[in-house]
């Protein structure tokens, strides 16, 4: 998902926000019209106390001066912590002990210029001491049509991340950002370790020739190659794509540009169709094992809150072309992969986007797509490291205010009723939760990483964990295996047994309300 430097989405606001202000050069800037940014499911389910007095927080980003007030300030006060470089702050909502006997409601205005945005409180009379029901595992019945039925036989999956997909001055190289290289060794334990899939980005850039036939090094397409020979050898499944070239729009996958301009459109298309057709060819006898996914996590550099907000979709559907175009490129190669099973991203693999904005290509080959998002929320947990603990059971402080246990199951859920019960699979591309240094920061991540490959397992989706090699703890170090050993990290061992215990275990007492049950 990520390279090194890693440009993280607090960065990307940051830059987007000096970017377009203060600009010494522009005597007259444009104009941010004012907003405020809240997780959209605190503004539609609010919050929710018990009768103890306790204290939650809501993280807050605008671009304005912000006030924040209760209508109910004899129980329920709020306090605003100063904004953090990115924008960012913390509203304290604290409610007093409910001794009143009956519910309670209030309401958290928070406002900023012309802008109002309001949180609804509930306090209940139920204490914490009283025994909560377990949390019934939703199970829903999943479609056995033959594409889920495929995309289910992916199982738990494994990346192979900051390995082809790696550059450096625009040149792709596998061990540009410090893994050595890829061996059998690595394939070879994943599969004695219960991995079934492994998806390996490939970055493209430095690599390719000019228009119109964009040429792709032989050498470079070889070592893709030898490592899909890896993965086939050990019998696992394999995915390849093209990565970095344009998750930013930093290089030749300029997606703003394409949406705003039709010849850097119709060029951009023309690449896709030359590169793809030429690695279709390359793996054209290659069996089903081998999936082709067509890009990776394509965004204008606001890592899906850019100018793809208030466009009106033109980015949406110039993307949806984007794989439209992947589709038709491929097909045309014949062979194996008349009938290959391809996946394609929604925009930034943005799962509610993927729900809103996407449109399934066209498929000469009937239910042989598959939709690829992908699932890292909240990332403050999983990839920053800002806090440590998270879901139910977390202290209050310690944990980000959204992305819990429900946030899963509805984002899932939603998934599902979108695609899968029309028969349409859905894979996450990548997941995951970066290793911490301390005993309890490590049972949360644990714990979230075994919740969220359970909860894709009940709701019919294959979940592939992202490891960039990292054996460091903290923002970022994601490594399990030792790309070219194949020697475990750290934990690793343990993290990959909880994965794929998760992600494949049919025993019917090992259910989503026993693992929410089991947070730490």
């Amino acid at each position: 998902m990520h390279y090194q430097p890693i440009l993280s989405f607090l960065t990307a606001i940051m830059a987007m926000i000096f970017t377009s202000c203060g600009d010494e050069d522009n005597p007259n800037p444009p104009v941010q019209e004012p907003f405020i940014e809240i997780a959209e499911n605190l503004l539609t389910e609010g919050l929710n106390y018990t009768k103890e007095a306790s204290t939650k927080q809501i993280s807050v980003r605008s671009n304005t001066e912000l006030s924040v007030s209760t209508d109910q300030p004899q129980w329920c006060t709020a306090t605003l912590d100063k904004p953090n470089d990115a924008g960012y702050s913390v509203i304290n909502v604290e409610v007093k002990a409910n001794d009143s006997g009956s519910e309670r409601k209030a309401a958290v205005e928070i406002k900023g210029g012309n802008i109002s945005r309001i949180i609804n409180v509930i306090q209940t009379t139920k204490s914490t001491d009283t025994p909560d029901e377990p949390v019934k595992p939703d199970t829903p019945e999943i479609p056995a049509g033959e594409a889920v039925l495929f995309a289910q036989s992916m199982g738990m999956g494994w990346n192979l991340g900051n390995q082809m997909d790696a550059f450096n001055n625009n040149v792709a190289e596998e061990t540009a950002w410090g893994n050595g290289k890829a061996t059998q060794a690595v394939f070879d334990k994943l599969a004695s370790s219960g991995i079934q899939t492994v998806r390996i980005p490939v970055t493209w850039l430095g690599h390719i020739g000019d228009a119109p036939e964009y040429t792709i090094d032989a050498q470079w397409l070889n070592r893709v190659a030898e490592l899909v020979g890896y993965a086939e050898k050990a019998g696992l499944k394999a995915i390849i794509n093209i990565h970095h070239d344009g998750a930013d729009g930093a290089h030749w996958l300029d997606i703003k540009g394409a949406a705003n301009d039709k010849a850097i459109n119709d060029r951009v298309k023309a690449q896709i169709a030359a590169m793809w057709t030429q690695i279709a060819e390359k793996f054209r006898d290659k069996g089903e094992f081998l999936i082709f996914e067509s890009l990776n996590e394509i965004h204008d550099g606001g890592w899906g809150w850019g100018d793809n907000r208030k466009d009106g979709g033109k980015q949406y559907r110039t993307l949806n072309e984007w794989n439209q175009t992947f589709v038709d490129a491929v097909r045309a190669t014949g062979g194996s992969n008349t009938t290959r099973y391809l996946g394609v991203p929604s925009y930034c693999t943005n799962p509610d986007l993927a729900i809103t904005s996407f449109v399934l290509p066209k498929d000469p080959t009937p239910n042989r797509l598959m939709v690829s998002v992908h699932y890292y929320a909240p990332t403050e947990f999983s990839l920053e490291d800002k806090f440590s603990e998270w879901g139910h059971t977390g202290a209050p402080g310690k944990k980000a205010n959204y992305g819990d246990e429900d946030a899963i199951k509805d984002t899932f859920s939603k998934l599902k009723n979108k695609f899968i019960n029309k028969g349409i699979p859905v894979y996450i591309g990548e997941t995951g939760c970066v290793h911490r240094s301390s005993a309890r920061a490590e049972s949360f991540r644990k714990y979230y990483l075994e919740y969220v490959c359970k909860a894709a397992r009940e709701y019919g989706m294959p979940a592939i964990y992202w490891d960039n090699g990292s054996a460091d703890a903290g923002k970022e170090c994601s490594g399990l295996l030792d790309h070219a050993t194949g020697e475990y990290l750290n934990n690793g061992e343990e993290i990959i047994r909880i994965m794929v215990k998760a992600a494949t275990s049919t025993d019917p007492d090992y259910t989503l309300s026993t693992v929410y049950n089991s947070a730490p």
